[in-house]
């Protein structure tokens, strides 16, 4: 339906491409006796109202005066793809089913018979008016780095207004291009009215490419809502490392593309503090940092009161749940459960898991006491979610197979050396 909403200067602006006017016959008597089509001037054909200047949330439209029929009606857009439309059952009108862009120029097409024998084709113009309110996409991870990933790592965009109504989301999904080589079948899930996730149904596989754009730009989205600005990244993925905690058994065990590297001695969360359980995602990682108690609510000065320098330290929630050096607790490392919720190892092994793995890697937790890591706002608990609720929560309702770039090249940046 057309929408009038949103667009700046609107009045019921609509496009008439009209008219056709066939030209005198050439022979002396009323009937045109000529054997084969001719040509007519086309010049004075069609018309734009309002200078061209259309609303694009609404149909354009072309007529042929009576005698006449439209043979052909072309709309191309800004980026060379033909603007869908209808004929009319009997040729006298054509026009748009296909949805135009805001702030786009357009050229159109036409070509028509003047029921005699004669035929005329003529390309016009016409541009579409800028919208008051564009959508916009913040695509993730940020990719300025070394643009290498683990296999865990989800895809996620953050948009720059709520888009709660269904067909509006299935707009902004179907603006979305998930690109890989090999290509791999994925979902998108609706984490809130402004996040999206996506991630494959299995993890990605090692070596993958991968590309994510948003291209939605003028595109309607909702009422007064249309698609804003190109964004897009390139990321790559590279060895599979996935690190097992066992809480109950005090070990963490690394493994690489399904070899164990090393088996490491640790302590998790002691009662009343315990580790959650779970597959989280590794966000980051920092050399130093300092660690207070009372980020997580112990008042200072209490018998668990800390606030400690630790070192080497590879973060796993967005609350403080970290895998780090403890040298103060290394005579209960492999023995008991003695942290406030991280897990902790000696300076040395620290400093090899910190060496040995990357953003994106895998860290579960099982055996423990603790809760099950949440889903969504405090890391990246995504693969905590059966593929068959993750599917149920994109707004297509179905997963879909990635698209294949042909010019997809890898990520700038070196796959860290593995030792």
């Amino acid at each position: 339906m057309a929408d009038r909403r949103g667009i700046a200067g609107l009045g019921g602006i609509s496009l008439a491409l009209a008219v056709l006017t066939p030209l005198a016959a050439c022979s002396a008597g009323g009937d045109d006796d000529r054997t084969g089509p001719h040509k007519v001037d086309a010049a004075r054909l069609v018309h734009l109202s309002a200078e061209g200047k259309v609303d694009p949330a609404q149909s354009v439209t072309v007529t042929a005066v009576a005698g006449s029929r439209l043979t052909d009606v072309t709309v191309v857009g800004p980026d060379g793809r033909v603007v869908a439309g209808r004929l009319a059952d009997d040729q006298r009108s054509w026009q748009t089913t296909g949805r135009l862009k805001a702030s786009a120029s357009y050229s159109v097409r036409i070509a028509a018979d003047d029921g005699r024998g004669g035929r005329g084709e003529i390309t016009q113009d016409f541009s579409t008016l800028a919208a008051q309110r564009l959508l916009t996409a913040k695509l993730g991870p940020d990719s300025s780095g070394s643009g290498v990933y683990g296999v865990g790592q989800p895809l996620t965009v953050q948009l720059s207004e709520a888009v709660k109504d269904p067909q509006a989301r299935q707009e902004v999904e179907q603006a979305l291009t998930v690109s890989s080589q090999p290509a791999v079948t994925g979902a998108w899930y609706w984490v809130d009215d402004k996040n999206l996730h996506f991630r494959p149904e299995e993890y990605w596989p090692v070596g993958t490419t991968v590309g994510l754009a948003f291209d939605g730009t003028g595109t309607r989205i909702a009422d007064g809502l249309y698609g804003g600005d190109r964004s897009s990244l390139k990321l790559r993925i590279g060895a599979r490392v996935e690190s097992v905690i066992d809480a109950a058994a005090h070990e963490l065990t690394l493994k690489r593309d399904g070899e164990v590297i090393r088996t490491i001695p640790v302590t998790t969360g002691k009662p009343g503090f315990d580790t959650r359980n779970g597959v989280k995602v590794v966000l980051g990682q920092e050399r130093s940092v300092r660690m207070n108690g009372e980020t997580i609510g112990i008042s200072a000065g209490s018998s668990e009161a800390y606030d400690l320098n630790v070192e080497w330290a590879t973060r796993v929630t967005w609350s403080g749940e970290y895998v780090h050096a403890a040298p103060w607790s290394v005579g209960s490392q492999g023995y008991e459960n003695v942290s406030h919720g991280c897990t902790g190892m000696s300076t040395d092994n620290a400093k090899w898991f910190y060496d040995n793995t990357r953003v994106g890697d895998l860290v579960t937790v099982v055996n423990s006491h603790g809760a099950t890591m949440e889903p969504f706002g405090n890391g990246f608990g995504d693969w905590n979610v059966s593929w068959a609720d993750w599917v149920k929560h994109s707004s297509l309702g179905k997963p879909f197979s990635t698209t294949v770039a042909a010019s997809q090249a890898p990520a700038t940046g070196m796959i860290r050396p593995e030792v």
